[in-house]
């Protein structure tokens, strides 16, 4: 049995995959920016999400499409303070924060957030490490090649994977060396950051072929491909397909990558989700019963 405890919550991710759904309260995210800016719909947009069967909720108040720019604070923190105050007292599952900066994630914890999910893997504010193990909560640590602004103008690898694992080794031993528990991290090899797409090399088909060598480093995985470029790029026929027409890929993406190792999934479509990963727990289930 291999488990994971988030916040008060302990999931068995042997038998499940679990389900990230993504409530971004934003007015620029590239899938659903603006659908859930106010808190009622943001709070409605969640109730259905549970209902749907999430298991997580991450919560994101600035976007990090590619060129986004920098929001203040206290920006980021009107935005999602309201959201996660009122739900912190209605939903039995864990809340996420969607932040690398430290004064975010300290209130937001404050207000009843257990993960803080950074996708600059403790880079981005010099106090994160800190908030983060003086209350002992989860983070999740990405893998991201420049910053959002930056990141897609050229990305370049001599070994994808390797350069993934290399530093994500690195930022989980920072996180250790900073009292970080081991038990309190998750690793995101960063889909979608600083990764080609769309000129020949698709990076993030890659990522999610060798899943099973990130398993190595010894840390649950989370995989959030929902909607991605790369899936438009993919499945586009003549054209790239935008973002609301890019589910049957972002499934896909989804069941192969908790068939080859992820044990989060981080996505917009949490019913449909929820379905296609029950078929492929059950199928893992019976293929470790014959191997």
């Amino acid at each position: 049995m291999r488990t994971i405890k988030i916040g008060k919550k302990t999931f068995d991710i042997s038998q499940k995959t679990l389900i990230m759904g993504i409530l971004n309260v934003t007015p620029d995210s590239f899938s659903d920016g603006g659908l859930f800016h106010s808190t009622d719909k943001a709070i409605d947009h969640v109730k259905q999400m549970v209902k749907d069967g999430a298991d997580i909720i991450d919560i994101g108040g600035e976007s990090t499409r590619p060129g986004a720019s920098k929001i203040s604070d206290s920006e980021e923190l009107k935005r999602v303070l309201p959201v996660i105050e009122q739900l912190s007292s209605e939903l039995s599952i864990p809340i996420s924060i969607d932040t690398y900066k430290s004064k975010v994630a300290e209130k937001a914890i404050d207000a009843g957030v257990c993960l803080v999910n950074d996708i600059t893997s403790l880079q981005g504010d010099r106090l994160m490490a800190n908030v983060i193990s003086d209350h002992e909560v989860s983070v999740c640590l990405m893998h991201m090649k420049g910053s959002p602004r930056t990141m897609q103008l050229d990305p370049t690898y001599d070994d994808l994977i390797r350069d993934i694992i290399v530093f994500l080794k690195e930022r989980t031993e920072f996180a250790v060396f900073n009292d970080i528990k081991k038990e309190h991290i998750i690793v995101d090899p960063g889909i979608g950051f600083g990764k080609r797409t769309g000129r020949g090399v698709e990076d993030n088909c890659e990522i999610l072929s060798r899943l099973h060598e990130l398993k190595k480093l010894g840390y649950p995985v989370l995989v959030g491909a929902s909607r991605k470029t790369f899936i438009g790029n993919v499945c586009g026929e003549k054209e790239p397909l935008a973002p609301d027409d890019r589910l049957e890929g972002s499934l896909a993406a989804a069941c192969l990558a908790s068939t080859f190792g992820a044990d989060i999934i981080r996505v917009h479509d949490i019913k449909q989700t929820y379905r296609c990963l029950k078929l492929v727990d059950c199928v893992k289930k019976h293929l470790a019963l014959t191997t």
